[in-house]
């Protein structure tokens, strides 16, 4: 009883994890953002 039990449970994580993968990779990137620094770095 306890191979099928611990059987579904980790095919269910496996489900799980792909479709959160899957989402993950549509995700749109973060934008870097570019610091504009002043010529004189002293000030």
């Amino acid at each position: 009883m306890a191979d099928g039990y611990l059987e579904k449970h980790h095919d269910d994580y496996e489900a799980r994890k792909a479709a959160w993968l899957r989402k993950k990779r549509h995700l749109p990137k973060a934008k870097t953002r570019n610091i504009e620094r002043p010529d004189d770095e002293s000030l």
